[in-house]
């Protein structure tokens, strides 16, 4: 049977930057690697959240990118 063993993980925030002049919805990211992989979700909430209060624009989501090796 198959394993996946978790190698890394990023932290991507996504922020709301408005609508633009056709009224579609706007998002920009930025990302942080060099997450421990051994983070918890309420880490992840907490750290994005002191991140968060350094910009000016409104936090819309939170989103975890883990990277996996399979072996066999």
């Amino acid at each position: 049977m198959a394993q996946a063993t978790l190698m890394k993980s990023s932290l991507r925030l996504v922020f709301d930057h408005g609508v633009d002049e056709k009224g579609k919805q706007i998002f920009k990211t930025k990302s942080y690697s060099n997450v421990k992989s051994a983070a918890t979700p309420d880490q992840f909430s907490a750290a994005a959240a002191a991140i968060a209060t350094l910009s000016s624009i409104p936090l819309a989501s939170i989103e975890r990118n883990d990277t996996s090796t399979i072996n066999d």
